[in-house]
């Protein structure tokens, strides 16, 4: 069974994610390490596990989910992967960055994207791929089916939703992905979500203000 491993770091209290197997195996996703101390947590959790990094992914490519890209391929050699469609938000932060006064490592680019055809795989385990843009333009989400979890980004939080009032946010776009790409999936469903705690999508349907099922 796959195992979940949640940090929250950077001034935006942003969630990442380390999912590991039986066998070590594990995928990093939206590193928002900012400075030693957040990179150390998260290399001493891999090295007392004893775990193996084989994958990065970026749900999306906003600045607090990709401050750690750096650090992850310089550590572990992993180049990050994510939509095509985000490719000009990652670009952006290294102009938008000191504005904000963030001290930012430039992420690496690797030649391969993800789409929604793609599949995940940690070991013997896999993820499906949900394209659900709108909180960005082209923001993916990570699904186990058997395990019933959704790694969610910055599309549905406890009660609340994405915001959509940055360069490629689109509101309508997000309600609508919202209802019929997440929230058709079964209620038991566990989100672990870009920010904040986890919910599940029968709790955010039955509650959620923004958006019913």
């Amino acid at each position: 069974m796959l195992q979940i491993k949640t940090f929250t770091f950077n001034p935006y209290q942003e969630n990442t994610y380390v999912i590991y197997d039986e066998q070590k195996n594990c995928v990093i996703i939206d590193p928002g390490m900012y400075g030693p101390a957040d990179e150390r947590t998260l290399t001493d959790f891999i090295e007392q596990n004893s775990l193996n990094p084989k994958i990065l992914l970026n749900t999306h490519c906003h600045i607090d989910h990709v401050l750690g890209n750096r650090f992850i391929f310089d550590t572990y050699g992993l180049y990050p992967q994510f939509h095509e469609g985000e490719l000009p938000v990652l670009i952006e932060v290294q102009n938008y960055a000191p504005q904000m006064g963030f001290r930012y490592d430039i992420s690496p680019i690797g030649e391969t994207f993800l789409t929604e055809e793609n599949v995940i795989k940690i070991g013997d385990y896999e993820l499906k791929i949900i394209f659900a843009p709108g909180h960005s333009p082209a923001h993916l989400c990570f699904y186990s089916e058997p395990q019933k979890f959704l790694i969610g980004g910055d599309v549905l939080f406890k009660n609340s939703i994405g915001r959509t009032d940055l360069p490629g946010g689109n509101h309508d776009l997000l309600l609508k992905n919202i209802k019929e790409k997440i929230y058709i999936l079964p209620d038991e469903v566990t989100i672990y979500p870009g920010h904040g705690p986890t919910t599940t999508i029968g709790f955010e349907k039955a509650t959620n203000p923004f958006i019913r099922g």
